[in-house]
């Protein structure tokens, strides 16, 4: 494995790659500084163009979208109180504070400087961290895969949202989509309803475009939300004594995102909530938090950008997505014919390496282009949604159709669209939904290797020889537990 790192390492030095790298990290920023539109969208939108270049470059491109898109949220949430992702709610309680205050410039580098180390360290540790976890896992077999994917799919359940019942929901009904077309076992057919183009299963991207996009354009269009007053950038820059003082919270914070990272189904806006209460508990002067203190800025930055690399690991080990974010980048890779799972280091793992490493040096370029395009982005809060909505259904659209360039998935793309508006009205979270389509497909086909193994001797078979996969299993009852004293706390209330 040491020797596909070191091929890695080579490959990932490629000039086309890091100006994509660039324009994925400029791209994501743009998008971020707009009020109403999120990474998500960006991520769903882009996506199709990554499948024209080489996968060193394609998914490094989408990677630089991802983190930009992350501290691009922030701009708007500090200049006008309204957050360009979710991930920037924590940043919006005292970086408007500090706008109010005449200090939007010292919050807004502090964001920049705080996101780039907390993203930076995390990427670090996940390059630290993938190799004991992919050779462990390169000797997982269909039973510990079974195991860990029930498992992941419980967490996901367990985690998702305020409500796990509609979360459960949402997630049978994911499974359930993932047995549409011709069993992978038995070569049959299931449900199909006799229609020709339902054979091959639901396609991946119209469905993410469809559940994440649409609704999120549905939403801006409804909000209907008025360009406040920009006053402009105001005070001076962040001085190295004011950035020193929160280095101590942004390492706190740090640690509190990559761990949430490791965890599928957090995200995020968690890992802010979290690092912001962190810093303001272990605070000597937590009554400032809340009315323009640095400090806060940095907790919530640091935190929500330090869960990008860790998402990274059960993905690319396990093909199990982290968030909505990973789930679109994990169709990236079987587009790309990169299946993430234990067997990807073996066959491709110079390639993975390779876009390991280019996202490490992308934060080197995200700092620069971040730095020097403050005062550009800090301008976009004012543009007119009714002239980018057009745009991004024209994408939306084109993307749907680049990849199989088949009408049918325009339709799809409709159906998918229409219930993540429903969904969403319902307060029905799609990512359970989106989790359970992508693992139900590779659960269904180990467990189906595993009961072959087995000779139908399941509880001879694990009591024997897996026992590693069979301690996973009990664990389960334990998560869902959890569950069941969280779905009727849920129905007290």
């Amino acid at each position: 494995m040491i020797e596909q790192f070191i091929e890695g390492f080579g490959l990932a030095l490629r000039v086309d790659t890091f100006v994509m790298m660039g324009l994925g990290l400029f791209g994501g920023m743009l998008v971020g500084a707009l009020p109403g539109f999120t990474t998500l969208m960006a991520m769903a939108i882009l996506l199709p163009i990554s499948f024209f270049l080489d996968p060193i470059v394609g998914i490094p491109f989408l990677l630089g979208i991802y983190k930009g898109g992350i501290f691009g949220g922030s701009i708007p949430a500090i200049l006008v109180s309204m957050p360009g992702t979710g991930a920037a709610v924590a940043t919006s309680i005292d970086g408007y504070k500090l706008t109010q205050k005449g200090k939007s410039r010292k919050a807004l580098d502090m964001a920049l400087f705080s996101s780039v180390l907390g993203d930076m360290s995390s990427d670090i540790f996940t390059m630290m961290m993938i190799f004991p976890i992919a050779y462990l896992v390169m000797q997982f077999g269909p039973p510990e895969l079974f195991a860990v994917l029930l498992m992941s799919l419980v967490i996901i359940a367990a985690t998702s949202g305020s409500n796990p019942m509609r979360a459960l929901i949402m997630m049978l009904l994911g499974i359930w989509l993932s047995f549409i077309g011709t069993d992978p076992l038995g070569g049959v057919e299931r449900f199909t309803f006799g229609l020709f183009e339902l054979k091959s299963g639901i396609p991946l991207l119209p469905m993410l475009i469809g559940v994440f996009a649409i609704p999120e354009v549905a939403s801006v269009v409804m909000r209907n939300e008025k360009a406040r007053h920009l006053a402009g950038l105001m005070g001076e820059r962040l001085t190295w004594a004011e950035f020193k003082k929160t280095l101590r919270t942004i390492c706190r914070s740090t640690v509190i995102g990559t761990g949430i990272g490791t965890i599928p189904g957090l995200g995020q806006v968690v890992a802010a909530m979290m690092g912001y209460s962190a810093a303001k508990n272990a605070s000597d002067h937590p009554e400032t938090f809340g009315e323009g203190e640095l400090e806060g800025v940095a907790a919530a930055e640091a935190a929500n950008n330090a869960v990008n690399g860790p998402t990274m690991v059960p993905l690319l080990t396990l093909g199990i997505p982290g968030d909505n974010v990973t789930a679109i980048l994990l169709g990236a890779f079987v587009a790309q014919g990169l299946r993430p799972g234990p067997q990807l280091f073996d066959e491709q793992g110079a390639t993975v390496f390779a876009i390991l490493i280019a996202m490490v040096f992308a934060n080197l370029m995200f700092l620069a282009i971040g730095y020097l395009s403050i005062p550009f982005f800090s301008r976009l809060v004012t543009i007119k949604v009714s002239v980018l909505i057009p745009l991004v259904i024209m994408f939306a659209f084109a993307g749907a159709y680049v990849f199989r360039s088949d009408s049918v998935d325009l339709l799809m793309l409709v159906g998918f669209g229409i219930f993540g508006i429903v969904a969403r009205a319902a307060k029905f979270d799609v990512m359970p939904m989106v989790m359970g389509f992508i693992l139900g497909e590779p659960m269904e086909y180990a467990f189906g290797q595993t009961v072959a193994m087995a000779n139908g001797d399941l509880a001879g078979f694990f009591l024997g020889d897996r026992q590693g996969a069979l301690a996973v299993l009990l664990v389960i009852p334990a998560i869902g537990f959890l569950l069941w004293r969280r779905m009727r706390k849920t129905i007290a209330h």
